[in-house]
């Protein structure tokens, strides 16, 4: 692949979803769109840069997208959010009027192991009166996690065994989410970069381990959007290797708790 080629793309993919791709990771390209370049009976990644450039594309560029976006995730991901999670939904449940549900956001949800693991933390809790919101940027993952079935490995990455008997149910060898789990959480295709004040607030929200794709721009972007979704007694939970440091004004760290963050303001007037 030339190198004008590899601008075309990269330019592409961090317009539509924000990713960086650096030169370095031109080996990734490769891997990762030789089976678009398959399916489309392309030579070349120099080819399909050619074919990009015709602006009628639009279902090929969703496709390059796609598939050069991260899609990893596991159940109860580094553990310390869902532990903090469960510190503070009671309190948000009892600082809100009767009747008055929760909402949760699961931003970049891939297929949906992180959303049902805290519909998971909510039904412990007693907490019914809620609503999860996963989204995501590749359509294929969006529909896995609408389908709520996981394989056997999937269900041993950071699943307790008492949970998966509890709350999945066995087909064949892979196991479905039950009823009640889905009941609580509902899917849908979502660009991260785009306008997002029409969801409404949010009592928490995820937002894990795709900050460290996006430049400083992009970054602090979304933790702008996010920032202005949020209650004020809410909070942000952001992967181990991101901060908000730097990045934004309107976020602030919880005292003594790591990857959590809530607004500025409020913790001002806690401290």
């Amino acid at each position: 692949m030339n190198a004008e080629s590899f601008v075309l793309i990269a330019t592409l993919v961090k317009a539509r979803a924000g990713i960086v791709l650096t030169p370095d990771k031109d080996y990734m390209l490769e891997t990762r769109l030789a089976p678009i370049l398959r399916s489309e009976g392309l030579p070349s990644l120099d080819a399909l840069a050619l074919k990009l450039r015709d602006t009628r594309s639009e279902i090929l560029a969703r496709a390059v997208t796609e598939a050069l976006t991260v899609n990893e995730s596991s159940f109860f991901r580094d553990g310390k959010p869902f532990e903090h999670l469960k510190r503070l939904m009671p309190k948000l449940q009892a600082a809100r009027p009767a009747g008055q549900k929760l909402r949760i956001w699961s931003a970049a949800c891939s297929t949906g192991q992180e959303a049902y693991s805290a519909a998971i933390v909510l039904r412990e809790l007693g907490i019914r009166d809620a609503e999860i919101l996963g989204t995501d940027l590749s359509r294929e993952v969006v529909e896995r996690a609408r389908e709520g079935l996981f394989t056997q490995f999937e269900v041993q990455r950071g699943l307790p065994v008492q949970m998966l008997v509890k709350y999945f149910k066995q087909e064949g060898g892979k196991w479905r989410v039950a009823p009640e789990l889905r009941a609580m959480t509902r899917f849908e295709e979502r660009n991260l970069l785009a306008d997002h004040r029409a969801l409404g607030r949010f009592d928490v929200i995820f937002c894990r381990n795709v900050l460290i794709y996006f430049d400083p721009p992009t970054k602090e972007r979304v933790l702008d959007a996010m920032a202005g979704l949020l209650a004020p007694d809410g909070a942000l939970y952001l992967g181990g290797a991101e901060t908000v440091l730097g990045l934004s004004s309107r976020l602030a760290p919880v005292p003594g708790e790591r990857s959590a963050y809530g607004l500025a303001s409020s913790m001002a007037l806690a401290g």
